[in-house]
């Protein structure tokens, strides 16, 4: 008899570090992710972090959407929403259509609340030769002689 696959669900929390875990890096996920230790280095996802009382967190994010208990030192970009509660403490900089704020959390960061958060934008590629003409010219030009 075959094991049946289960559905994934969004709004589970698929991952998790404890309060005693240190993880530097690059972390990437589908579902929600709760961190409780500290965390150093870049998170990338379209789903849920959760950053949680003991979470101490230093790090460039770009999240679907974020729920702060502890501590955020770096960049916010949210694509639904950033909460920050009343013990959470965030500095930086914040991206985000919804900032929630509740009373008692500390806040040093620039905040923007704006649909348009920013995607990194491909490298322009040539679209006929006479671009590719200029990119040779301007390499030439650059080069010393």
């Amino acid at each position: 008899m075959k094991d049946k696959k289960q559905p994934f669900e969004e709004t589970k929390i698929t991952g998790f570090f404890d309060k005693n875990t240190k993880f530097k890096g690059d972390l990437e996920f589908k579902g929600s992710f709760r961190i409780d230790g500290r965390f150093k280095g870049n998170i990338n996802s379209e789903s849920t972090l959760i950053i949680g009382d003991n979470g101490k967190v230093e790090a460039d994010i770009k999240i679907g959407s974020t729920s702060v208990s502890g501590e955020v030192k770096g960049t916010i970009q949210a694509k639904e929403k950033v909460e920050i509660h009343s013990s959470g403490r965030v500095s930086g900089t914040i991206i985000t259509p919804k900032l929630i704020v509740e009373e008692g959390a500390f806040l040093e960061a620039n905040c923007q609340t704006t649909d348009k958060i920013p995607q990194a934008s491909p490298p322009k590629m040539p679209q006929d030769k006479n671009d590719m003409k200029d990119v040779k010219t301007e390499q030439k030009a650059g080069q010393k002689t």
